[in-house]
């Protein structure tokens, strides 16, 4: 018995030594257009589920879903997830598919993610896949106001949808201001702090 515990422990430090001096030595592909394996869909994609469900405080979403709050979420999408994720005239976006893993597109198939999920996923991003964390650029609301967006995209009244169209047709980044931009950034600043005061 302790000759197999020992040849068990053994070979799995073997397989973890091997794996590291595969990632160390420069054997992993690390081409963003390479096809995507089975390790980052069968095992790295549910552990990132995993981690995320793990993480993500249990807070409900504050706000409901009227129309200037989906028409704000709608404007934000557009200005900053539309040119990965795709909008609702371009249903996949081409540039989604130069990330590895591939941008998710929800113009083609909207997020089932829970709520919560999808705010800490958009505030903290996630590493090694092109997801930037947006917490410094969006305020908590903006956030919210994006995420409930998401939740209702396959849904929208027809005044958003309408509006998405036509900020759609203008482009990617044409739905109104850009979140890096420096006078956005001074007013989302401005909006953040009204938003300590009031607490």
């Amino acid at each position: 018995m302790v000759r197999f515990l020992f040849g068990f422990v053994a070979a799995v430090v073997i397989v973890l030594l091997t794996m590291l001096c595969c990632v160390r030595f420069g054997f992993v592909d690390p081409r963003a257009d390479a096809e995507v394996g089975v390790f980052e869909s069968k095992i790295a994609m549910p552990a990132l589920d995993a981690a995320v469900e793990r993480r993500a405080p249990n807070v409900a979403n504050p706000i409901q879903p009227t129309d200037e709050n989906l028409m704000t979420g709608m404007r934000t999408y557009q200005n900053i997830c539309a040119g990965c994720h795709g909008d609702i005239l371009h249903l996949h976006a081409a540039f989604g598919d130069a990330f590895h893993p591939r941008a998710p597109q929800f113009a083609e198939d909207a997020p089932d993610m829970p709520e919560n999920q999808n705010f800490y996923i958009i505030q903290h991003g996630v590493r090694l896949s092109g997801m930037p964390a947006w917490k410094q650029a969006l305020t908590d609301l903006q956030t919210w106001q994006l995420v409930t967006f998401l939740s209702d995209m396959d849904k929208l009244p027809p005044q958003v949808s309408a509006a998405w169209k036509a900020a759609a047709s203008d482009g990617f980044g044409s739905a109104g201001a850009n979140p890096s931009s420096d006078t956005t950034k001074t007013k989302m600043k401005e909006e953040k702090n009204m938003e300590m005061s009031a607490h």
